[in-house]
């Protein structure tokens, strides 16, 4: 990794820590996000997982029209800390600890193989 892939990453880290600590305050059933980038591709390979706890927090969230909200405020914590985040919205999905549960056996690894899995909202 080149010294201005690690100061990247450690950005886009910072900014998501920010963005994970608001949605935990202000969302239900909220767990933890994570985010995959390929840096020669960057930024069009920067994708974010946010992951509930189970469906119905999910579908809460969803029913609720507030998926749009914790987008925006990922993709504005994102470009506060300086990261190109044109057009990420696109590319955060949302998942949950119960579907990778029952369909992954917990675990994330394999799950994150096939993102396809997480809902796009």
């Amino acid at each position: 990794m080149k010294k201005s892939d690690k100061k990247l990453e450690k950005a886009i880290v910072n900014a998501l820590t920010e963005a994970c600590e608001e949605v935990l305050k202000q969302y239900i059933g909220f767990e933890w996000l994570t985010h995959f980038v390929n840096f020669q591709t960057y930024p069009e390979s920067l994708s974010v997982v946010c992951v509930f706890d189970n469906q119905e927090s999910l579908q809460r969230v969803i029913d609720s029209g507030k998926c749009d909200h914790i987008k925006a405020l990922i993709e504005n914590k994102l470009i506060s800390a300086g990261v190109k985040a044109k057009g990420v919205k696109k590319r955060i999905v949302f998942d949950t600890e119960e579907a990778c549960h029952s369909q992954h056996q917990g675990n994330w690894n394999r799950r994150f193989e096939g993102l396809h899995n997480a809902r796009h909202v």
